[in-house]
């Protein structure tokens, strides 16, 4: 069974809910963060990102850095106002980006079922980022941005949905990215309804969030709170999600020119083909290599291959990134970056036009069936597998612990 529960949320008032909210605090540079910022006393960004309040060469991880934060969060608390809802409430999140719409819950869910692996992970995390994060709920004693979860999608939560959300909501806005909030906030009635659905699911996944989750794990055992024994999270359900894929740009060609690399990739059992830019279906990778766009179709994974490793990114590293590149570990290595899906191909072809990198390549979306997949088998996926689009706003609903 799955737990979940309502909350006192920290919120901001309707009227400033456009400005207080910001883009995740993991999805934008410092310098994006900053100038997104600017002007706007009131973005959560001077929170979860409050280094862009500090000299440019900070050490992101300093004290002064989670001591900024602390305080500007106080400050925020007083001028947007941000104020604690009466009685624990769930809410209704709905996101809306072109013809796409979403809609989850928003509650807090249980940290044991996370460790119990009730809420399902499938990506590693890294040390850094857990240090970084739980330190800053510590400082906060608070959870400042929600996880992003999926759930096999029940009829009954669909319904309840559905009717909740033609009435007037508490949030309605679009963001200057072009995608819209709604956030209602659910009755006693439809509480006992959600409540009682969820325990008869029985697996929540993590879709996007894993550092979160994990710092909310160590974050309670540091405080030792009963509250922090919940973690601030969003569920949808798995049917209404939207993944981008999770392009490669690399940063030189391992010593190989262009017409040597693309010999070397034909003689691996990799086709190479000329192709739009972007693939069309799984197996098929649009590499943009000396100005030209070309189709690299991939050889199968082996039929016994554990499910992570039949994934395209899997396979473009066993086939290209590993043995012909050189790339390592993908969570190290300073020759690979990635891009997000949302960025689109003119965006790695841009990189290596300007020579920030030397080849690109754009990958076809991962499916949430993979994912749910791979995560009930115990199994991992490749850092950088997914980018799930649209992205939630941090700062709208908060978790004091």
């Amino acid at each position: 069974m799955s737990s979940i529960r309502p909350f006192r949320a920290l919120r901001p008032e309707p009227a400033q809910a456009a400005l207080v909210s910001a883009v995740p605090y993991d999805v934008v540079t410092a310098a994006e963060a900053a100038a997104l910022a600017d002007g706007n006393p009131l973005s959560y960004l001077r929170v979860s990102r409050a280094e862009i309040e500090l000299p440019p060469d900070t050490d992101h991880y300093a004290d002064i850095v989670y001591a900024t934060a602390a305080a500007n969060f106080a400050r925020l608390r007083a001028a947007a106002p941000l104020v604690v809802e009466e009685v624990p409430t769930l809410y209704f999140y709905r996101l809306r980006t072109g013809s796409h719409t979403q809609t989850g819950i928003a509650a807090t869910f249980s940290v044991d079922e996370y460790e119990r692996g009730v809420i399902v992970k499938h990506e590693k995390t890294r040390k850094d980022k857990e240090d970084d994060r739980t330190r800053h709920i510590v400082e906060l004693q608070a959870q400042t941005g929600p996880v992003f979860l999926t759930y096999p999608a029940n009829s009954t939560v669909d319904e309840l949905v559905a009717a909740a959300t033609t009435r007037a909501p508490l949030f309605d806005f679009t963001a200057p990215d072009g995608v819209t909030h709604t956030v209602w906030t659910a009755t006693d009635d439809e509480t006992a309804v959600i409540t009682a659905a969820f325990a008869g699911i029985p697996a929540l996944y993590i879709a996007d969030g894993h550092h979160r989750a994990a710092s909310a794990m160590r974050a309670g055992q540091a405080l030792g709170e009963t509250e922090a024994d919940w973690f601030l999270a969003v569920a949808f359900p798995h049917d209404q999600m939207q993944i981008l894929p999770y392009h490669r740009i690399v940063k030189d060609l391992n010593g190989y020119t262009a017409a040597e690399l693309l010999d070397a990739i034909r003689a691996n059992g990799v086709d190479v083909c000329e192709n739009p830019d972007a693939p069309t279906g799984v197996g098929e990778v649009a590499m943009y290599l000396d100005g030209v766009w070309r189709c690299l179709c991939l050889a199968p994974a082996a039929p016994d291959a554990a499910p992570a490793d039949q994934l395209d990114v899997s396979r473009l590293y066993d086939q290209v990134l590993a043995p012909l590149l050189a790339i390592g570990d993908l969570r190290t290595d300073k020759r690979i970056d990635f891009v997000g899906g949302i960025r689109g191909p003119q965006a790695l072809a841009e990189a290596v036009d300007t020579g920030r990198a030397a080849v690109a390549f754009a990958m076809y979306p991962t499916s949430i069936g993979d994912l749910m997949t791979i995560a009930d088998a115990g199994g991992i996926m490749p850092p950088k597998s997914t980018w799930f689009e649209p992205k939630l706003r941090d700062g709208l609903l908060v978790h004091l612990i």
